[in-house]
């Protein structure tokens, strides 16, 4: 995979980036993503899933839609400058665990992007894996982001 990407990878690198850029920007910017929209859009999925007031949770439910899909782009084109980082920095993708966690990631906010695009397929079972997996997407965020610290503190 490094072979791969290594042409992308000295083309960033061409760009004369600082190495604090390239070392500590994906974590800052990603600790913005994960942490102000993850936990705005967790909450509001579950405000509205556990509102009373049907208005109030369409409301809370609306928010949530509206942002969840641009945390999931930007949690995809985050996936892709770590990665790039990584390489760029000659450390090995997949040796670490921060690597691994951030694929688990993208495939559970996959999946639960096929529940809401199929309308939960009618089935409240759905919407209930919906809020579950979600929770655990961002649960297994914060370890990520915590293997992360410890990868960027090891080199």
């Amino acid at each position: 995979m490094e072979q791969l990407l290594t042409p992308i990878a000295n083309f960033f690198e061409g760009l004369g980036l600082p190495e604090p850029i390239v070392h500590w920007g994906h974590p800052t910017m990603m600790g913005i993503v994960v942490f102000v929209m993850g936990s705005y859009a967790g909450l509001k999925g579950w405000q509205g899933r556990l509102a009373t007031n049907e208005e109030i949770g369409s409301q809370n439910r609306a928010d949530h839609a509206q942002i969840v899909p641009w945390m999931f782009l930007f949690i995809i084109l985050g996936y892709t400058g770590g990665v790039l980082s990584l390489v760029m920095q000659d450390h090995p993708i997949f040796a670490s665990p921060h690597f691994w966690t951030g694929t688990v990631v993208i495939g559970l906010l996959a999946l639960n992007a096929l529940f809401s695009l199929g309308n939960f397929w009618g089935d409240r079972s759905f919407r209930t894996a919906h809020a579950y997996v979600g929770s655990s997407a961002l649960a297994l965020l914060v370890i990520h982001a915590l293997l992360g610290m410890q990868l960027g503190l090891s080199f």
